[in-house]
């Protein structure tokens, strides 16, 4: 079984004081790894030894990077990535939708969430492909690889995530949903945006994210319903369907979360198979994992 390095004594003071630490660029990259090696070998429940010598560190060092970078321990994040752990989460989040629908996004429930304003473009810029709008995107470090953002004057229009040596083909693809807008690279443009998003110390509900949608009228009613699913929580696309009066409408659902532009924000991740399989996720099943850890690790130090 897979043991820890701190004591139970000192664990939670030694992780506060992790927590405090800046994840550096190059820990995803080792996440993406060790969660990789765990997907092909959980069974085995390999000890923390074996999967810091995979990712080619000291258990030491292992240790402290991982718990920095999600906030839990490698043995708390292997927990949150078991079918088991997704199925209780939707034991959990039955009600989910439910709740939020009769709360309002203001609920309790978004404590610890972005608290995300947002409003949709006319059905027109979306059919006209985005032309004679303006969009500045930028790359920027996350927890979760390099982000590639998008925003134009009415908020933020798209989040997507690439891999080393894959940020051309990231863009590309974002560019491809809106092929007639007027694209223009503006770092310091996305910087602010970049930080509001990825640092949690500025989710705060004075300070709003706002979000702007491009996309057809079902589209963004199923990116509404995803700001609606807590951090911690998930639901499935049934239940969506359910919640949008279109209960035969799953398979439909599926295919907006998937062209989900705000990826991250609205929390497409957060949406799961009946059977508590991850199923696709379109920057990756790998990277979905590894938010929905890191999540479980926000949600444990709430």
């Amino acid at each position: 079984m897979l043991t820890d390095v701190m004591t139970e004594t000192n664990g939670i003071e030694a992780m506060n004081a992790l927590r405090d630490l800046p994840a550096s660029p190059e820990d995803y990259a080792y996440v993406r790894k060790t969660i990789e090696f765990l997907t092909e070998n959980w069974r085995d429940q390999p000890t923390l030894e074996a999967i810091a010598d995979h990712a080619g560190l000291s258990p030491t060092h292992f240790h402290k990077l991982f718990s920095r970078w999600a906030g839990i321990s490698p043995k708390q994040f292997i927990q949150a990535l078991t079918l088991d752990h997704a199925k209780a989460l939707l034991r959990q989040s039955a009600s989910v939708l439910d709740t939020t629908y009769e709360v309002g996004l203001s609920g309790p429930g978004r404590l610890h969430d972005l608290f995300v304003t947002h409003e949709a473009m006319t059905p027109g810029v979306y059919k006209a492909k985005g032309e004679g709008v303006d969009i500045a995107y930028g790359f920027h470090s996350s927890p979760f690889g390099e982000a590639l953002l998008m925003t134009t004057e009415h908020g933020l229009a798209g989040l997507a995530f690439a891999d080393q040596g894959n940020e051309t083909a990231a863009l590309e693809d974002m560019m491809a949903r809106w092929p007639r807008a007027n694209y223009h690279n503006d770092v310091a443009a996305t910087s602010a945006m970049a930080t509001r998003i990825f640092d949690s110390d500025s989710w705060h509900p004075d300070t709003p994210l706002r979000v702007v949608f491009i996309g057809t009228d079902f589209e963004i009613r199923v990116w509404e319903t995803l700001l609606r699913i807590p951090l911690g929580l998930a639901t499935t696309y049934s239940d969506i369907a359910r919640h949008l009066g279109k209960p035969k409408a799953a398979r439909a659902v599926g295919g907006a979360v998937g062209r989900n532009p705000i990826s991250f924000v609205v929390p497409c991740h957060r949406v799961i198979g009946k059977a508590g399989g991850l199923r696709g996720y379109h920057w990756g099943v790998t990277r979905k994992q590894a938010i929905l850890g890191w999540e479980a690790g926000m949600s444990a130090a709430a």
